[in-house]
């Protein structure tokens, strides 16, 4: 019987679409049954290295990104296949923090893993609006932003829950209630339906990043709101953008503080 371990080994060395979002729900459904262990005496985790990629997106510098607009279908295509990136990365970076952080109470796995089975089923309903406008995954330039965070903070679990799920992802709270306006004026109600479930479900997986940055800051004896606050400074100014979904956040476990903290940094950035 594999661990759990090793079944989120397995889905972050998966170079196709199609194995490392088979071999997610299919590792999901196994953990949920209670058949992958958590052994406590396992090996400490590889170092940090590229998940497993398909050979397209190319990956560029997010200035290489050309801006379009919503009006045209390649515009519509370009916008969907950029969230579908996220989508596809939030799979690496769920299965990484189960596969990374050792220890944890069994309840932080439990998160992790339900969120990369949610991720996984995102990409899916994205690919599909993507292939119905003409096009797949693959078909225009990405960056990589995300996994770049999360090899940044791949040494701390409480760095990583506090800038990859509260930082880098919780930007999807900001901007998406825009684009589902947008993409409704232009009577693409498709999108829309996808957009709205995926808003609702990230708001939980926002949260979860909350909750086990507090847990992570308690077992230290870290006040929360100061330690997010240097944390924003050090990593996070060049990737903060307002304005912010303030009532998404708090939702997800935001702070007064922070919030504030999240405006200020934004202010100087």
């Amino acid at each position: 019987m594999p661990t759990l371990f090793e079944a989120a080994r397995e889905c972050l060395d998966a170079a196709t679409i199609d194995d490392k979002i088979a071999l997610t729900h299919v590792h999901a459904a196994a953990f949920a049954r209670g058949e992958l262990p958590i052994p406590a005496d396992a090996a400490p985790p590889e170092p940090i290295r590229m998940p497993g990629r398909p050979l397209r997106p190319r990956l560029v510098h997010p200035r290489e990104l050309p801006r379009r607009g919503l009006g045209s279908d390649a515009g519509r295509a370009a916008f969907v296949h950029a969230i579908a990136h996220i989508e596809f990365n939030a799979v690496d970076l769920a299965w990484d923090a189960a596969y990374r952080f050792r220890g944890m109470p069994e309840t932080f796995y439990d998160d992790w893993v339900r969120i990369a089975d949610d991720e996984a089923r995102h990409f899916a309903l994205l690919r599909g609006r993507l292939q119905a406008l003409g096009h797949d995954y693959g078909d225009f330039d990405a960056h990589n932003g995300l996994w770049e965070m999360c090899e940044k903070t791949a040494h701390d679990g409480l760095e990583r829950m506090a800038l990859v799920p509260r930082v880098l992802e919780a930007r999807g709270l900001d901007v998406t209630p825009g684009m589902i306006v947008k993409l409704r004026a232009l009577g693409d109600e498709a999108t829309v339906a996808v957009l709205e479930l995926i808003l609702r479900e990230e708001v939980a997986h926002v949260a979860a990043g909350s909750r086990w940055f507090r847990w992570y800051c308690g077992r230290r004896g870290l006040e929360p709101e100061s330690t997010f606050r240097e944390l924003l400074a050090r990593y996070a100014r060049a990737v903060l953008h307002g304005p912010f979904n303030l009532e998404a956040r708090s939702a997800a476990g935001f702070s007064v503080e922070e919030l504030e903290a999240l405006l200020q940094a934004a202010e100087a950035s």
